[in-house]
């Protein structure tokens, strides 16, 4: 797929969960975050509208993750355990897709990726930006 916004399929593990995202920006801007759930499941994110993506099949199967603030909705599915996307909570108009979810793409096509600071959330703390925690990168066949 391009850098440029185009619609892409995914997939749960398991399959029972599909949809079909539009990625305004493609794959350019993926990131991690550093928030305590986040830093769990390791995802790689890539945004769009909430409007931008449709469930096409196992809406059913979703469940939903809250924690905290209740704010955020982190959709996974409920056979397989793993997470679709979630509703963000610094901007609820836009959901972050878990790339590896995505047809044809993997976590490790991306040499770099920001880690966004949402351990210290800008909500918690008088507004602001979303900082950056550091960056990430990947080495294919590692580093000696």
């Amino acid at each position: 797929m391009s850098e440029h916004a185009s619609a892409i399929d995914g997939a749960c593990h398991c399959g029972a969960v599909q949809f079909r995202v539009v990625l305004p920006g493609g794959l350019a801007g993926p990131v991690r975050c550093n928030c305590s759930y986040c830093r769990m499941k390791g995802a790689v994110m890539l945004f769009a509208g909430v409007e931008d993506i449709t469930i096409t099949r196992g809406a059913d199967r979703l469940c939903v993750y809250r924690f905290g603030s209740q704010a955020a909705r982190h959709y996974f599915c409920g056979t397989c355990g793993i997470h679709t996307h979630h509703q963000r909570r610094f901007d609820p108009a836009q959901i972050a897709v878990n790339a590896a979810c995505l047809a044809g793409v993997s976590p490790f096509d991306f040499a770099e990726l920001r880690v966004l600071d949402g351990h210290i959330h800008p909500l918690d703390h008088g507004g602001g930006a979303l900082g950056v925690a550091g960056v990430l990168r990947y080495v294919p066949g590692g580093a000696d």
